[in-house]
């Protein structure tokens, strides 16, 4: 295949702007950008098919660029239904800086990253007009499709205003980086084509774009939210451990889909598992290469083996195979319940507020419903001390099948 034919097989291509577009995808040397704005200090697992739909035109020779929209991100996007919370410059800056970290990380160095307030904030009003505002019909923006859906309940300026400084942003990187070609979603696709309009108008040349299809789960909820929550791609945020419990759960008639969106497996191995999920979907084959592949590329294979390591722990029960690390990661979001000194089996249930009383504590102990960290207890005089504790420090009690609390030593 080549490299459109392989995009379009992944489900890459949605939306296509100039006529030769295929020819200049499979050239292999072309300037191109895609862009986000920094709303938050990390990119999340929405973004990440953008992220590796880039990486795979660096790698067919294409040259990448990172365009973080410090001037944007001062205004925000249209929202289908609302106007977005203004963001104060600090954190427009401190998240900018994280965004650049990650990405930068993410291509060993080899992108190049921009911020779109380095020459917007150097216009003032009259010339942004002149320069720029001169060469849109209000027409045309009014027929794009966030601006008109928003036209009912209303749209600021400023929101209005938001595509023609995305448009100047294409117009910018044509002129000064020879970038000829955006990159984005297909939410982004009326922005992207008042660049094109911009370059046409403003210097008689041709420039091409292509969108990706938003990736959704099959209930239509954007990929990589997690109860209402995004998985960031920072590990710090997300844990290796939580993007593993995400993606190895996913719906089994998407992962297909999602192996060829957002992993460089080649199609004759992507095929393979598509049998095996099709013949034997309890094993999960693809859903655990899609884990690895994800896991892999963003944070190392060391990351993904301590994924998949608590994983099995938890799955055999077998919390011994754990390190302190790895406790905290698996239960991230439970807090800890701190004691100083050895107690009672009973008492520290209660204390806990894992039991509602002695009595019922005495009970969960009698029927076998206690365990710590993996071992059952029936033993109602039984201390929890130090010297159980993995690292002298962490007890993992579990209460039932899948009730789990942590107590920390001090």
């Amino acid at each position: 295949m080549t490299l459109f034919e392989e995009l379009k097989w992944r489900g890459l291509i949605k939306d296509t702007a100039g006529d030769d577009i295929e020819q200049k995808i499979n050239s292999g040397n072309v300037t191109f950008y895609w862009g986000t704005d920094p709303t938050a200090d990390s990119l999340h697992l929405g973004h990440y098919s953008s992220l590796v739909t880039a990486k795979r035109l660096a790698l067919a020779g294409h040259h990448p660029i990172l365009l973080v929209g410090g001037a944007t991100g001062l205004i925000g996007d249209p929202r289908p239904t609302a106007e977005r919370e203004i963001i104060s410059k600090d954190a427009v800056a401190k998240n900018l800086n994280g965004i650049k970290n990650q990405v930068i990380k993410a291509f060993d160095g080899k992108v190049e990253v921009v911020n779109n307030y380095d020459w917007i904030h150097k216009f003032d009003l009259i010339d942004f007009l002149r320069d720029v505002g001169k060469y849109i019909n209000i027409n045309y923006m009014l027929d794009k499709d966030i601006i008109r859906r928003r036209l009912d309940t209303g749209i600021t300026f400023a929101e209005f205003a938001y595509t023609l400084i995305q448009g100047y942003d294409f117009l910018h990187l044509f002129e000064t980086n020879n970038c000829i070609m955006q990159v984005a979603g297909s939410d982004q696709w009326g922005n992207m084509t008042t660049g094109i309009d911009l370059i046409r108008k403003k210097t008689g040349k041709e420039a091409y774009a292509f969108t990706m299809p938003l990736v959704l789960d099959k209930y239509g909820n954007k990929f990589g939210k997690s109860e209402g929550n995004a998985l960031w791609l920072d590990e710090e945020k997300t844990t290796s451990y939580e993007l593993y419990q995400y993606l190895i759960n996913v719906d089994d008639e998407m992962v297909i889909d999602y192996l060829k969106i957002f992993t460089f497996l080649t199609k004759e191995e992507i095929e393979e598992y598509e049998r095996k999920n099709n013949n034997h979907p309890e094993l999960r084959e693809a859903h655990k290469a899609l884990a690895r592949e994800i896991i892999t590329d963003l944070h190392g294979k060391e990351a993904y083996e301590e994924a998949l390591a608590i994983s099995e722990a938890l799955f055999s029960g077998d919390i011994t195979k754990l390190s302190g690390k790895e406790i905290e990661m698996a239960f991230k979001g439970l807090t800890p319940y701190q004691i100083e000194n050895d107690i009672n089996i009973v008492d520290l249930l209660t204390d806990a507020s894992i039991c509602s009383s002695k009595r019922e504590a005495r009970e969960f102990i009698s029927n076998g419903s206690i365990s710590i960290n993996g071992q059952k207890m029936t033993d109602l005089e039984f201390k929890v001390t130090k010297n159980v504790a993995i690292e002298h420090k962490y007890i993992v009690i579990r209460r039932g099948k899948k009730k789990y609390y942590i107590v920390v030593f001090n």
